[in-house]
């Protein structure tokens, strides 16, 4: 069976795309201010707003009864006909990011018996971060009343010779346009291609061919005897991981025929190439709320040696700085939470009983190979791009 394939997908038939589309659920978790403006910008529109839970409302009164809320709004707008079905298809996505570069991608289904999170299987599909368990159950409880399922997840195949992206890409002027518009504040632009036919098959092919095991001993050398690692899982690793979850649970009720099609067993993503110019990798940094401050500038500069150091790879960085974190809290009270944008870490790190610690640059070239030799990265090890270059939810697929 194939790693990733085309599928039925559904996209809405609303004249507003912009309120439509609105960016993942895991982003802007400390600014409020931003998920109130997208509540303006979607106010009485059909909008994937109403589809999912922002992490920012996670603890708040809106998060109480959110899993059937967001269940009862699919329902409503599959009923109204909010949606046209595009059969049997890949999307292919060119977005013009903010600062104006193009990132290209492709819209597609995983087969998630072939993906791990747990660090346990040596799957052609893996995380390249690890899992924060306490963020699952959330998400799990939506998937399993929701006849939807919406991907902010980027799924990178270490594609150094363009082999897939760029068959759409020079098929495009003969493809079916089937969105093209401004994705609200501040998120850019985003077009998408309907891949179908002669172009469908053509792309399926070389997407099968990156998983050739000849071809994966020749990038990755002695690393290649722990398995293949075909494609990892960019953003969107907790998404993933509930869509696994619940998979897991719907598998054990079915009988061995029906488990080969189930929709559950798939998830839709969005496939990009790590070696994508305009694909930035960017660190996650670490900001302390509600803490003691009065002892952090000391602690911090007999510290921060321990992650700023060249000689140290990504992971070995992370691991120090959250283990810092984690000791500094212990003694002077307080919570962490895992910010995008320096800028901003530094901004929320500036108000009265908090503290940020920012990680340096990430160096994409050779994440593949680390994943394969060590296994997955420490939590919150880097981020793909800046806040506002994550994706927007905009196409659906039905899963039950």
């Amino acid at each position: 069976m194939h790693i990733i394939t085309s599928t039925d997908i559904l996209l809405p038939r609303a004249e507003d795309m912009s309120a439509w589309s609105v960016i993942a659920c895991d982003q802007f978790t400390a600014e409020p201010d931003y998920w109130a403006a997208a509540e303006m910008r979607a106010a009485e529109k059909p909008s994937t707003l109403s589809l999912m839970l922002p992490e920012a409302w996670l603890h708040t009164a809106r998060a109480e009864g959110a899993d059937r809320r967001i269940a009862d709004t699919m329902r409503r707008y599959l009923a109204e006909g909010v949606f046209q079905t595009i059969p049997d298809s890949f999307i292919y996505v060119e977005r013009i990011l903010p600062d104006g570069r193009v990132r290209r991608g492709l819209v597609a289904a995983l087969d998630l018996e072939q993906y791990d999170f747990t660090g346990t299987q040596h799957t052609s599909v893996r995380s390249t971060e690890g899992t924060v368990e306490e963020r699952l159950p959330p998400r799990v409880n939506i998937r399993r009343g929701a006849p939807l399922e919406m991907p902010h997840t980027l799924l990178l195949m270490d594609d150094r010779t363009d082999s897939v992206l760029s068959l759409a890409e020079k098929a495009k002027d003969t493809l079916e346009k089937v969105y093209d518009f401004d994705l609200m504040l501040g998120g850019g632009h985003i077009t998408g291609w309907r891949v179908s036919g002669e172009t469908k098959a053509a792309v399926q092919a070389a997407l099968d061919a990156l998983d050739n095991a000849a071809l994966q001993r020749k990038k990755y050398g002695d690393a290649a005897e722990n398995g293949r690692l075909t494609f990892a899982v960019g953003d969107g690793n907790h998404s993933l991981a509930a869509a696994k979850r619940f998979w897991e649970e719907k598998r054990e009720t079915l009988p061995p025929n029906e488990r080969q099609t189930d929709p559950a067993r798939f998830a839709l993503v969005e496939v990009e190439n790590i070696h994508e110019p305009s694909l930035d990798f960017e660190p996650i940094h670490r900001v302390l709320f509600d803490t003691d401050t009065s002892d952090f500038a000391r602690s911090l500069a007999a510290h921060r040696a321990e992650w700023e150091a060249k000689d140290k790879t990504l992971g070995e960085r992370v691991a120090a700085a959250e283990s810092f974190c984690r000791a500094y809290i212990a003694g002077h009270g307080g919570t962490i939470d895992y910010i995008h944008g320096g800028d901003t870490a530094r901004s929320l790190g500036e108000k009265p009983n908090c503290a940020a610690v920012l990680l340096p640059p990430v160096e994409k070239n050779g994440l593949f190979l680390s994943v394969l030799k060590n296994g997955a990265l420490p939590k919150k090890s880097f981020s793909m791009g800046n806040a506002r270059d994550k994706r927007y939810y905009l196409e659906c697929r039905k899963i039950l």
